[in-house]
């Protein structure tokens, strides 16, 4: 960027502020309050610290407007007060400049509390002037590629993100409350396993290794079940080396958690409770609203299988007929193999046709069990899974099974996806998982709960870059 007279007349002040014997990027400040926390009836002196976001100046008197994270105060500079030298070295601030001030609380004619300074401190220099002199940052790419100015311009991305803060503090709540053990998995992996997506590949110089960044940490938490723990959980970054689009970045955040002797119907039980809680205690109520969308999130939620949706939504009754289903299938532009399921391309269409209509919350169950292949199946349908995924807002937002705890028949079924290449990704058969498996892990429930799309569901926002601080972008030109 070529240096614009407004930085260059910063620059020069810079210069100027050290010909003062001031240190423009200074120290450690004491503060005595946050902003907010002045009110009128405070006596004494007061010590704040925060970036000048307007300036006003009156010859011999300035008003200031002094921010921080809690809050905004107005700053009366008087040369009176401050003497000759402090108050030029005053008048060497800008706009972005962080200052540390000291005195009384009054209030101003106007009836506006205000601070009396008399004495400040310079902490940090702004060299660059706020972007469009806080009226907002308009330009969406620019926002997501330099976060920190949005956070500046745009106050309400900054809630969102101590939105994102408190509900992922209250989830830790709500399963420690429950016994949860909260445990650590690791990122890179020999073999990537627990979700079918293309990993990240990445080499260990010093083993000579490669390595893969974890698509999930399912099978990895799953041997803790092994081990005895009964209850765990991870709020995990995961990885994917697939699309952008408004509902996936390749680096997003999820809740994984297991419970020994359990299964999804007490999976859906527990996510139902979660969310209804963690609304209750971060927005104070159970409708809220989503891209103009009212939703209820009060129990009981909608529960329908797969294939009941496709038959109410889709006047599917017959899912033999497969070349009545190819049909409906292209004339959704679906893409298929010819290789694909009835159930596989019932999947297929749900996904086109019935989610994005699924508004209120709805546990759609018992998927294909060709696509589910880490899930236990029913026992009276093997070629279904014990599985639900949670759709709000048209959104899925939760998955979850019966973990398969059968060692021989998970060994067939990583077999067969060696054998396929499904979606063309090289897959390997996790033994150190089957022997883990071998020792016995207890039947279990499983679920995962996308974090960064509740997220976006609790502070309104259509896109997950608007809940991610630092999305992946492509690289600048």
């Amino acid at each position: 960027m070529e240096e614009n007279d407004l930085i260059v007349e910063r620059k020069k002040k810079l210069v100027e502020l050290k010909e003062f014997g001031i240190e423009p990027y200074g120290r450690k400040f004491i503060r005595t309050h946050k902003i907010a926390e002045i009110k009128e009836d405070i006596s004494g002196k007061v010590k704040v610290a925060g970036r000048i976001v307007a300036l006003r100046g009156h010859g011999k008197a300035s008003f200031a407007d002094l921010k921080d994270a809690s809050g905004k105060i107005q700053l009366y500079f008087k040369n009176d007060v401050l003497g000759d030298e402090k108050y030029k070295i005053f008048k060497k601030t800008d706009i972005g400049d962080f200052l540390g001030v000291e005195g009384p609380t009054f209030r101003t004619k106007m009836g506006e509390l205000s601070i009396r300074v008399e004495d400040f401190k310079v902490l940090a220099k702004s060299l660059r002037p706020l972007p469009e002199k806080w009226h907002g940052l308009k330009d969406v790419e620019l926002r997501y590629r330099k976060r920190y100015l949005d956070l500046i311009a745009n106050e309400k991305v900054s809630k969102i993100f101590q939105q994102r803060s408190q509900l992922i503090r209250k989830m830790r709540k709500f399963l420690e409350e429950r016994d949860f053990l909260e445990v650590e998995t690791p990122m890179m992996q020999e073999l990537p396993g627990g979700a079918k997506a293309r990993p990240f590949l990445t080499h260990h110089q010093a083993l000579d290794a490669d390595l893969y960044l974890r698509i999930a940490p399912e099978l990895y938490l799953k041997r803790l079940l092994v081990g005895g723990f009964e209850k765990v959980y991870e709020i995990n970054k995961s990885f994917r080396n697939e699309g952008i689009d408004t509902l996936h970045n390749p680096e997003f955040t999820m809740l994984e958690t297991y419970t020994a002797y359990s299964d999804y119907e007490e999976m859906m039980e527990m996510t139902e409770n979660l969310i209804t809680f963690l609304s209750r205690e971060i927005l104070k109520k159970e409708e809220i609203e989503y891209q103009g969308q009212k939703i209820n999130l009060k129990s009981p939620w909608t529960r329908m299988s797969l294939e009941e949706s496709l038959k109410k939504y889709c006047s599917l009754e017959d899912f033999s007929n497969l070349e009545k289903m190819r049909k409906i299938a292209q004339g959704l532009d679906l893409e298929l193999t010819g290789k694909e399921s009835g159930f596989e391309i019932g999947d297929n269409i749900f996904e086109k046709k019935v989610q994005p209509g699924l508004t209120s919350p709805t546990f759609i169950l018992d998927y294909p069990i060709n696509t589910s292949p880490l899930a236990k199946n029913k026992p009276a349908h093997p070629e279904i899974a014990e599985r639900f995924e949670l759709f709000i807002a048209g959104l899925e937002i939760a998955n979850a099974y019966s973990e398969l705890n059968d060692p021989g028949e998970q060994r067939r079924r990583f077999e067969n996806e060696v054998k396929e290449k499904r979606e063309g990704i090289e897959r390997g058969v996790d033994e150190d998982y089957l022997e883990a498996l071998e020792y016995g892990m207890p039947p279990a429930g499983g679920l995962g709960i996308g974090i960064d799309r509740l997220v976006m569901l609790f502070t309104n926002s259509s896109s997950i870059r608007e809940v991610i601080l630092f999305p992946q972008l492509r690289p600048e030109q």
